[in-house]
């Protein structure tokens, strides 16, 4: 089921890269019936060596308090620095608005039209914190989602000054466990 459909991108989640590149190999095809399936742009290579990871600046990171999770984020750090990354402090904000207007912005309206039906019988079904983010798709207007079309690409251009300087990205999946 889309999210966003003018906005999604196929995400991989892996124990391993192998199983990663396996997934990816196969996810990264063209799908003709799909509107909006797009050709690869680019093959994915990084130098065998050394390669340059962006990292949030500390006061960027958040861990909702919890250790456990920020020691872990941290190991993973020096496992890339052991497999020859340079670590790379970068300005996140333009990441993390990107997200907030996903989750907070118009394209909840997108999202309730990929379930309305569903969302119309089984509200009480659905996870509380999914039902209330879905549930605010009216609050948005269509100068709204324009406005927000417009920030996004302001934001793109911020995110293309950012990713001109690395080779990946590590950022934590989720600050804490849930």
């Amino acid at each position: 089921v889309p999210a966003c459909r003018s906005l999604d991108c196929v995400s991989i989640f892996a124990a391993n890269t192998q199983d990663a590149w396996t997934v990816f190999a196969a996810a990264r095809g063209f799908d003709a019936a799909d509107p909006y399936s797009r050709k690869p742009q680019a093959s994915l290579h990084l130098p065998a060596s050394q390669f340059r990871c962006g990292v949030p600046r500390a006061d960027q990171l958040e861990f909702c308090g919890d250790a456990e999770s920020e020691r872990l984020y941290r190991a993973s750090l020096a496992r890339i620095v052991a497999a020859g990354g340079a670590l790379v402090e970068i300005d996140y904000a333009p990441l993390r608005e990107t997200a907030a207007l996903l989750y907070q912005g118009p394209w909840i309206a997108e999202r309730m039209a990929a379930i309305d039906g569903f969302f119309a019988q089984h509200q009480a079904d659905m996870l509380p914190v999914t039902r209330d983010i879905i549930g605010n798709a009216n609050a948005h207007s269509a100068a709204d989602a324009f406005k927000s079309f417009y920030r996004l690409e302001a934001l793109k251009q911020r995110a293309a000054e950012v990713f001109a300087k690395i080779d990946l990205l590590a950022v934590p999946t989720a600050p804490t466990v849930y």
